[in-house]
């Protein structure tokens, strides 16, 4: 494809790496037609937006994408999804904020003035909680994971199994009624479940893309969150499914 365009090339380039495949420079060049430095460029450009990691001779695709990469997308679904979350929180709860992009949205959704301790393993979610003043922050330590955007090792599972929290809030990679809620990451499961293990409730955001996502590794039955929030186009059979699988649940922007 000589006159392919750098950018559409690019984009053809972060479709199949989206797909899971790998992908060589040598062979890039190869099929668009151009050098392999042009590869290189767009290789690069890729990796800096958090869409694959580059190794010698070409691009490997994520297993999970960076949270830096995911802060700006899809913000107006994901405070609608915060709105509707925060409803689920008393006042002086201890609650547990998962690292994720959508739970830095839940921070600025909390209600004022609530007496609430908020404990989290998310560098993002601790800055944004630092920000509101009006709540007493917990940081779980450990080594951090870039692409998680917090710790999610032997350090916090420990950390996490020594608190009483009355809701966490667990951010899932993918749901399904059958196959419950999962991550991508071995680690980040783990995690997840000392969480839940810890907690009097658990309930997760699920953006609508997440029903269609595969994940490696299982966290819980939906039916384990005491509520499961979704967005108003979430697909309704999947709902079905989920209702009659045991789960609640909430509709951001739903009335009722």
């Amino acid at each position: 494809m000589p006159d392919e365009l750098p950018l559409a090339r690019r984009d053809l380039i972060a479709a199949r790496l989206a797909d899971g495949q790998s992908v060589a420079s040598v062979q890039l060049a190869a099929e668009f037609g151009v050098s392999e430095d042009a590869v290189r460029r767009d290789l690069r450009a890729l990796a800096a937006e958090g869409r694959c990691r580059r190794v010698y001779g070409g691009a490997l695709p994520l297993a999970q994408r960076p949270i830096s990469a995911r802060l700006g997308e899809g913000v107006g679904a994901k405070r609608a999804l915060a709105a509707c979350a925060a409803t689920l929180v008393g006042r002086g709860d201890l609650i547990f904020l998962d690292a994720g992009s959508t739970h830095v949205a839940l921070v600025d959704a909390l209600p004022e003035d609530f007496g609430l301790t908020l404990a989290t393993n998310s560098v993002d979610v601790a800055a944004a909680v630092l920000a509101r003043q009006d709540i007493d922050l917990l940081m779980i330590g450990g080594a951090v994971d870039a692409a998680i955007g917090g710790a999610v090792d032997a350090v916090a599972v420990e950390a996490a199994t020594r608190l009483a929290i009355d809701l966490a809030f667990v951010g899932v990679c993918g749901v399904s009624a059958e196959g419950g809620v999962g991550a991508l990451n071995h680690a980040d499961a783990i995690f997840k479940r000392a969480v839940m293990a810890a907690s009097r409730r658990s309930a997760t955001l699920v953006t609508s893309d997440k029903f269609a996502a595969r994940f490696h590794y299982r966290i819980a039955p939906a039916a384990a969150f005491s509520h499961v929030v979704v967005e108003q186009d979430a697909p309704v059979a999947r709902l079905a499914d989920l209702r009659t699988a045991g789960a609640e649940v909430l509709v951001a922007g739903d009335p009722t």
